[in-house]
C-alpha cells in the first residue's frame, strides 16, 4: 500500500472526519462565547465593579505609572493583566458548562432505550391457539 493511499484511508475514517468537523464547529461556538462574554455578561460585571472595562484591570510590575490603557502599560514593561485573566476564566467555565449540558443531552439520547419487545407467547398457547383457528375454518 503506498503512502498516499494510506493516508487517505486514514484521513477518511468516520472519527477523523468528526473530529476535523467538531474541531471546525467548536472554534466558531468558541467566538460566539467570546462574544457573550465581551459583549453581554462582562459590561455588567464591569457596572458592578465600577463602571470601567473589566478586561483592562492591570497591576504595574515594571516600575510604570498605572493609568495607562493596558495595551501601552503592556509595551512600557510586565504587568499582572488580572482583567483579562478573569474575562477569559468567566469565558471558559460558560462554554465548559454549555459543552456539560451538550454532552448530557447526547448521553440521556444515547442511553434511552427502547421499549421490551413483549414476551413471546408461550409455546402451548400458540398450539392451542392453531388448534382453536382451524376448527373455526
Amino acid at each position: 500500500m503506498s503512502f498516499g493511499s494510506e493516508f487517505k484511508q486514514f484521513a477518511m475514517k468516520g472519527n477523523v472526519v468528526d473530529l476535523a468537523v467538531g474541531v471546525i464547529i467548536g472554534a466558531a461556538f468558541g467566538k460566539i462565547v467570546d462574544s457573550v462574554v465581551a459583549d453581554l455578561i462582562m459590561p455588567i460585571v464591569s457596572r458592578i465593579f465600577g463602571g470601567l472595562d473589566f478586561s483592562s484591570y492591570y497591576i504595574p510590575l515594571a516600575g510604570q505609572a498605572s493609568g495607562m490603557a493596558l495595551a501601552e502599560a503592556k509595551k512600557a514593561g510586565a504587568v499582572f493583566a488580572y482583567g483579562n485573566f478573569l474575562t477569559v476564566a468567566v469565558n471558559f467555565v460558560i462554554l465548559a458548562f454549555i459543552i456539560f449540558m451538550m454532552v448530557r443531552a447526547i448521553n440521556k439520547l444515547k442511553t434511552q432505550e427502547p421499549p421490551p419487545a413483549p414476551a413471546a407467547t408461550p409455546e402451548d398457547i400458540q398450539l392451542l391457539r392453531e388448534i382453536r383457528d382451524s376448527l373455526k375454518k
